[in-house]
């Protein structure tokens, strides 16, 4: 659904591998978008005004009222309050931030100043995400297993910046998972205890085990190398639910659903901030986040073979 009359002005800001694989093909699709200029010191969108300054970009196009960042977290809440400060909407790349206290910040900013802030995550969108959610309203959830296992560097090739602290490490792709844990669950679990593996030459960590409460687990690893692996296989009291491929595809009682045509993961992520820019709301939703730093206060250290890319 369209909420714009005509197509609103997006900036996008940080042009790496996700933008480019991901944001452009959206926006590009989109009804509701016009991607009118990009911000990044590295390159830019062919055809699209390009700025390498932030605050250049801010002062010199008052009429793009939207920034969708794509920045690595680390430097993500410096960007996102000057953006707020202009009176821009902001949509946040997933994780939205490195700290709880840096969103918290950036939501009362937003209030403030009477515009829109959306922390996206793109895997509460994934096809199979919605039709879970429903299942299991209907049935009481008695256990669950999560199976996150991908390559680092066919993901992140070369980026030292996820090993950096606020980085999150495996958390990265981790936050995924937990993000459609939080966002399908009738009832909120927290972590009682975890295990992080941090390579000797490294920040954050390469791999984790973490256990909450309701008998649900997970196992992160980002070394996993071949096939990918991104499974959560849920025990009920009316037979077992799986999402696999990260919420592409899922099972209710080992049969396979059909699912309804699905416009895909971004795609939907930028018709929520549409729809939220209309409405005048803001959507930060927190979860995801709160599990990984409680894995960080309450994790045991496990030191493992240094990495590199």
């Amino acid at each position: 659904m369209s909420y714009a009359k005509e197509p609103r002005k997006i900036a996008l800001v940080g042009i790496g591998k996700i933008a480019r694989d991901q944001h452009v093909p959206a926006l590009a699709a989109s009804p509701d978008w016009d991607l009118a200029a990009t911000v990044s010191r590295k390159g830019g969108v062919e055809g699209i005004e390009a700025h390498e300054d932030f605050d250049a970009f801010l002062e010199a196009r008052p009429d793009i009222e939207v920034v969708s960042l794509c920045l690595p977290p680390q430097p993500r809440f410096d960007y996102a309050k000057k953006a707020l400060l202009a009176r821009r909407h902001v949509m946040l790349e997933k994780p939205p931030g490195q700290t709880l206290a840096e969103m918290h910040e950036l939501e009362r900013l937003a209030a403030k100043q009477g515009v829109t802030l959306y922390a996206s995550w793109h895997s509460r969108m994934a096809a199979g995400v919605a039709a879970a959610r429903s299942r299991l309203v209907e049935r009481v959830v008695q256990g669950v297993c999560i199976t996150w296992k991908e390559d680092v560097r066919k993901w992140h090739p070369g980026q030292d910046w996820v090993f950096a602290p606020g980085g999150m490490g495996v958390m990265d792709p981790g936050i995924n998972a937990l993000s459609i844990l939080t966002e399908i669950l009738p009832e909120p679990v927290h972590l009682v205890a975890a295990d992080l593996e941090f390579p000797e030459n490294r920040d954050t960590p390469i791999a984790a085990r973490l256990e909450f409460s309701g008998h649900v687990s997970a196992v992160f690893d980002w070394r996993q190398e071949g096939p990918q692996t991104w499974d959560i296989e849920i025990e009920t009291n009316k037979g077992p639910l799986a999402l696999r491929e990260g919420g592409a595809r899922l099972e209710v009682d080992g049969a396979e659903q059909e699912l309804l045509d699905h416009p895909g993961e971004y795609p939907s992520l930028y018709a929520r901030m549409a729809e939220l820019v209309g409405r005048g709301e803001s959507d930060v939703d927190l979860a995801p986040m709160i599990h990984v730093a409680d894995a960080m206060t309450l994790g045991r250290r496990v030191t493992v073979a240094p990495f590199e890319f």
